[in-house]
């Protein structure tokens, strides 16, 4: 176990993408400013340093329950640009929570950039919970960068549930999942996104279904305010006795641009796929009940935009 060091700006920003308010218990691992800024493993899951390239491996025993893994970055200085490579080794039978996620705050005039490529390996009857959430923050010039790669390989009869988070101060996103199933395999992803200012935010899925009875449910809830620019685009391919579903409901509000691009591609006659796409303002009538329960316009705009991003 190695002690955690990080100044108040970087606890700040901690906090928002990992909810951590103290020193997690079980396996962790911070990231601050390209540095290991604290290490602990447990008798289940151990952590260890990559040789070749930037990054960790993260190997979790058969058939562990009830732990979890916090593996925050955190970036305070300006200019900072890094790539890093985390795979996660999950055993047979094992029921973990990942949680991850990168907080820039960026004050100074050069662009500050992570790049994090997180690869999982889910073993059989496996179940995983993973939580990535990107926060930004800082008056500088310089951007906010974020360009997270998620691939997923699930064996048999394996879970994965999915929860990713961007609401506020990214300038710059291009989000990138990828998802491979074998038999009896489920996958399930919750997508929360809004971007303001000049921001631009591309998400991508591609998600294949290879074995029989395999699942996918894959949901993503968007807001696009000011000038920024939303690209979703979500594909599901149907290679066997399958179901699939994707889903993609975006909130426009004053110049804000959303491109939608949802795909399905069934090549067996089991595959069942479905989607969904709606691009629409905040209805009138919502923002006329709760003004006259006394909130002003804009109060009544953050509440709807706080309760569809749930």
């Amino acid at each position: 176990m190695s002690k955690v060091q990080l100044d108040e700006i970087q606890k700040r920003l901690i906090r928002e993408v990992a909810d951590l308010h103290d020193i997690p218990e079980g396996a962790y691992n911070f990231r601050a400013n390209s540095s290991l800024a604290g290490r602990n493993t447990t008798a289940n899951i151990d952590i260890k340093t990559k040789e070749d390239k930037p990054g960790i491996d993260i190997i979790i025993k058969e058939g562990t329950k009830n732990e979890s893994v916090h593996i925050p970055v955190v970036l305070s200085q300006s200019g900072i640009k890094e790539t890093v490579y985390n795979d996660f080794y999950v055993g047979d039978n094992a029921d973990v929570l990942i949680v991850a996620g990168c907080g820039i705050d960026n004050c100074g005039t050069g662009d500050s950039e992570h790049d994090g490529i997180h690869r999982f390996f889910i073993g059989k009857g496996a179940k995983v919970k993973y939580v990535e959430k990107h926060y930004g923050s800082g008056d500088g010039t310089g951007k906010r960068i974020l360009n997270p790669v998620t691939e997923v390989y699930m064996d048999e009869d394996s879970a994965m549930e999915m929860e990713m988070v961007q609401i506020k101060g990214v300038d710059s996103t291009e989000r990138t999942t990828k998802a491979e199933l074998k038999a009896g395999a489920k996958l399930v992803v919750h997508e929360r996104l809004m971007t303001h200012g000049e921001q631009k935010a591309l998400s991508i899925y591609d998600v294949a279904l290879n074995g029989k009875g395999s699942s996918a449910d894959v949901v993503s809830r968007s807001v696009a305010r000011d000038n920024s620019y939303q690209k979703l685009d979500m594909c599901i391919l149907g290679n066997d006795e399958c179901s699939g579903h994707t889903e993609c409901d975006s909130i426009i509000m004053d110049n804000g641009r959303i491109l939608a691009v949802p795909s399905l591609e069934a090549n067996s006659v089991d595959a069942m796929l479905v989607h969904e796409a709606a691009i629409g303002k905040i209805a009138g009538d919502q923002l006329t009940k709760l003004m006259t329960l006394g909130l002003t316009e804009q109060e009544a705009e953050e509440q709807i935009i706080n309760g569809f991003l749930k």
